[in-house]
């Protein structure tokens, strides 16, 4: 979560927009557009893949959890990976960017693997089911809504906030109610973050294609905003599907 937000905060400061004016192009549009969701499903599948590959070998299993200091190192990694992408994206080339998201993914399939520990396959598949259908109907409506969402980007995140010090209070407090409101919450606001993160995706797009077309930004930017889009994606889907699973767990005992 600590990485939605850093990632968050630069991308609503217009990090990456460049100079705003009138879509001339739809295919790019729809091209950029494209690039995100595949980028956001390799990263996915490789965060899966490494999870899996993790809880299958002892030998992972040891080198992770059997010294506490290289979970924090994976954890230090994520941090790191992501704060390098969101601040430096610009001074970036696109493959390089690429590399570095592709990288984050794997180590979060490392950090991840717990989720095994706590939570059986069924549940686990189940909850990735749900977490597929919502944020499939979510984004699909953050694309195609005529509705100015961005008077939810402030409310999100400040409810974001308060969900992160609720979280850090409850480890300490462990009151079920409170992890009960805290686990709703998450859902709800990254259900809400996903429609307006895909709707400011697209809006930035528009922004950025307009500027390659009149020269005023590098043309390689389209392919540096299909990596951070995908990122910000890819961050809203794995909250979303940690919190819908909490919720399945609630639910089951």
């Amino acid at each position: 979560m600590n990485d939605y937000i850093e990632i968050k905060d630069h991308y609503d400061r217009g990090t990456y927009q460049a100079s705003s004016g009138s879509m001339t192009g739809a295919g790019l549009l729809s091209g950029v557009m494209t690039r995100v969701y595949i980028w956001m499903a390799a990263a996915l599948a490789i965060t899966a893949g490494t999870a899996f590959l993790t809880i299958s070998s002892p030998a992972l299993l040891q080198m992770i959890y059997g010294r506490p200091l290289v979970i924090w190192i994976f954890i230090a990694a994520e941090l790191l990976l992501v704060i390098s992408l969101s601040t430096a994206i610009n001074r970036m080339s696109p493959t390089v960017a690429t590399a570095i998201f592709l990288a984050y993914a794997a180590v979060n399939g490392f950090t991840l693997s717990s989720l095994f520990f706590v939570y059986s396959i069924g549940t686990i598949t189940q909850a990735f089911a749900a977490s597929a259908l919502t944020f499939g109907a979510l984004s699909i409506f953050g694309a195609t809504t005529k509705k100015d969402l961005s008077s939810l980007g402030g409310i999100l995140f400040m409810a974001l906030i308060g969900l992160i010090i609720a979280s850090v209070v409850n480890i300490f407090w462990a009151n079920s109610t409170m992890d009960a409101i805290i686990t709703y919450a998450g859902v709800f606001i990254f259900v809400g973050l996903t429609a307006y993160d895909t709707q400011k995706i697209k809006a930035m797009t528009s922004a950025v294609e307009d500027s390659v077309v009149n020269g005023y930004c590098d043309a390689a930017m389209p392919r540096k905003i299909s990596i951070i889009g995908a990122l910000t994606l890819y961050l809203d889907f794995i909250n979303l599907f940690i919190y819908i699973l909490r919720l399945f767990a609630r639910n089951r005992d």
